[in-house]
C-alpha cells in the first residue's frame, strides 16, 4: 500500500512514517519548512519528502492519505484529496487501527517533559530486554530513531498528546490510544490556539483517564491540583502516585542539588526498597520524568534496581539538553523548551550544574501560544535562574517582547536578526560560559551559527 502523509516532518507523523514503512508500505510526504532532526531520520529511511505542498505531490494516487494536525482547509493537497476523493485519515487513528492492537500500550501524557519521559521508558524496558516499540516525538539518541514497531504482544510506548488530532477530528490525539498504563506527568494551561481554559484541557485528559481498563494503572504525579481534578470527575483504575509527598508509593529524595544524583524510594505496603540513580541529566524536573518512568517500568515487571542502574546509561532526546558542541570551553546546549515552565525548569536545572561559569539563555518564543501572547506576563520571571538572556523576535510573532526585556530581573537584550543576535553571543561569551537555546523550531540553524562563529572568534 502507498501511503502519501501530510506534514511528514512534524515529529509525531514523521514517526509514523517509519513504522509504516517497517510494516512494508511504501511512504511519501509532504511538508513545509523542513528541518532536523526529522528530515534526517527520514531521509535516511529512504522516504521521499516533497518540500510544500501541491496538488502534484499526489501523483501518482496514493491508497491511502494520513493527515497531520498542522493541516486545515485551504491547503492545496488537503483540498486536491478531498476533490479526488481520495482515503484519509488522522495519524492517531491509523496508529491505533494498525499498531497498537495486540501490543501493551503505555501512554505519557502530560504538558511538560513527555519526550523525555516516554523515552525513558522505553530505555528502561529495552535495558530489560523487553524489546519495546515506541513512538516519540523526538529522537532517543539510545535508540537513533523516534519509533519503532516492537514485537506484537509486547510494550509499546507512546508519547500521548493532548493537541488536536486533524482538521476534521478535534478531539485530543490521545483519545485514539486506549492504553493499559496511563503516566500523567503535570497540567497546566497551554496550546492556547485551541483550548479555551484550563479547564477544557482537563476534560480531554479526562477523556483519556475513561479509556484505561479496571486491569490497567494510571501513574499520577502527586502534587498537581489540575490533575486531582480530572480524577474527581471520575476514575475506574488503580492509581498510583509519585513525586516528593511522603504519602506517595513512588518518592525521590535528591542528593545533589543539580538532581544528577537522587534516590529512589518504592513503598509497597509496609515494604520499602529504594536505589540510588547517579545520571548525566541534571534538574528536579528530569528526575521527577525518571521516576514516572521507573514507575511505569516496574509495572511492566522491571525491579528497581535493574531500572536505576540503566538510566546511568540513559542519553536526553534529540534537543533536550542536547550539548551540540564546546569552543574553547564555551559549550553550546539545544533545547526544545517552549513553555514558561519549561523555561524555568531548563535554566534551574542548568543553572545548578554550572557552578563556575555563567549561564547564558536565548529564546525563540514561536509555538503557537506565544504568538497569541497568551503567557507573555509570565516569561520575564521564567528566565531568573539565567546570568543573561537573549530574546529573538521571530517573524509571524505579532506582539513585542521588548516590555518582556524591560522588566528582565537579569540582564537582557532583544535581537530580530539571527546573525546579529550570533555576533552578539560571541561577542558576550567567555571560556566556562554554557549557552542554551530555547525554541520549538529550527531557529534558522542558530546552532550550527554560534558554534561556526565562536570557532572564528575563539578556536
Amino acid at each position: 500500500m502507498h501511503l502519501h502523509i501530510l506534514g511528514i516532518c512534524g515529529t509525531f507523523m514523521g514517526s509514523l512514517a517509519l513504522l509504516a514503512r517497517d510494516l512494508g508500505h511504501a511512504v511519501t510526504g509532504s511538508d513545509a519548512g523542513v528541518y532536523p532532526p526529522m528530515s534526517t531520520q527520514l531521509e535516511e529511511a529512504g522516504i521521499g519528502l516533497h518540500e510544500g505542498y501541491a496538488e502534484a505531490n499526489l501523483t501518482p494516487r496514493p491508497d491511502l492519505v494520513v493527515v497531520g494536525n498542522a493541516l486545515s482547509r485551504g491547503n492545496p493537497e488537503v483540498e486536491a484529496l478531498l476533490d479526488q476523493g481520495i482515503p484519509y485519515v488522522s495519524g492517531p487513528q491509523w496508529l491505533a487501527e494498525h499498531v497498537l492492537p495486540g501490543r501493551r500500550v503505555i501512554a505519557v501524557a502530560g504538558t511538560h517533559g513527555k519526550t523525555t519521559t516516554a523515552s525513558l521508558l522505553a530505555w528502561l524496558l529495552e535495558s530489560a530486554g523487553l524489546a519495546p516499540g515506541f513512538l516519540i516525538g523526538g529522537v532517543p539518541r539510545n535508540f537513533g530513531v523516534s519509533a519503532r514497531l516492537g514485537a506484537v504482544g509486547g510494550p509499546f510506548v507512546v508519547e500521548a498528546d493532548e493537541y488536536d488530532t486533524a482538521f476534521f477530528d478535534k478531539r485530543s490525539k490521545f483519545v485514539h490510544y486506549r492504553p493499559e498504563i496511563a503516566v500523567l506527568g503535570n497540567l497546566e494551561f497551554d496550546h492556547a490556539d485551541i483550548f479555551a481554559d484550563l479547564a477544557a484541557i482537563e476534560r480531554q485528559f479526562h477523556h483519556l483517564v475513561r479509556t484505561v481498563p479496571r486491569r490497567g494503572r494510571l501513574l499520577v504525579a502527586d502534587g498537581e491540583a489540575a490533575l486531582e481534578r480530572v480524577l474527581a470527575m471520575g476514575c475506574w483504575t488503580p492509581v498510583e502516585r509519585f513525586g516528593s509527598a511522603p504519602e506517595s508509593p513512588w518518592r525521590l529524595a535528591l542528593e545533589r542539588d543539580d538532581a544528577s544524583r537522587f534516590r529512589v524510594i518504592h513503598q509497597q505496603g509496609e515494604a520499602n526498597e529504594d536505589a540510588v540513580v547517579d545520571w548525566a541529566l541534571t534538574g528536579t524536573h528530569n528526575a521527577r520524568n525518571a521516576l514516572a518512568a521507573l514507575a511505569a517500568a516496574h509495572v511492566c515487571g522491571v525491579d528497581l534496581a535493574r531500572g536505576c542502574a540503566a538510566l546511568s546509561r540513559f542519553e536526553t532526546p534529540r534537543r533536550r539538553q542536547e550539548v551540540r558542541g564546546e569552543v574553547a570551553g564555551i559549550q553550546v546546549v539545544d533545547d526544545f523548551a517552549h513553555h514558561p515552565t519549561a523555561f524555568a525548569a531548563t535554566l534551574e536545572g542548568l543553572r545548578a550544574a554550572t557552578p563556575r561559569g555563567r549561564l547564558l539563555a536565548v529564546i525563540e518564543p514561536r509555538s503557537n501560544t506565544m504568538r497569541l501572547g497568551t503567557m507573555r506576563d509570565r516569561l520575564t520571571a521564567s528566565v531568573a535562574a539565567a546570568d543573561r538572556v537573549y530574546w529573538y523576535q521571530p517573524p509571524g510573532l505579532d506582539w513585542s517582547l521588548e516590555p518582556v526585556v524591560q522588566a528582565s530581573p537579569v540582564p537582557a537584550q532583544l535581537e530580530e536578526d539571527i546573525d546579529a543576535l550570533v555576533a552578539a553571543l560571541v561577542a558576550e561569551a567567555r571560556p566556562l560560559d554554557r549557552i542554551v537555546v530555547m525554541s520549538n523550531g529550527g531557529f534558522g540553524g542558530i546552532h550550527e551559527k554560534l558554534l561556526a562563529a565562536l570557532e572564528v572568534a575563539h578556536g
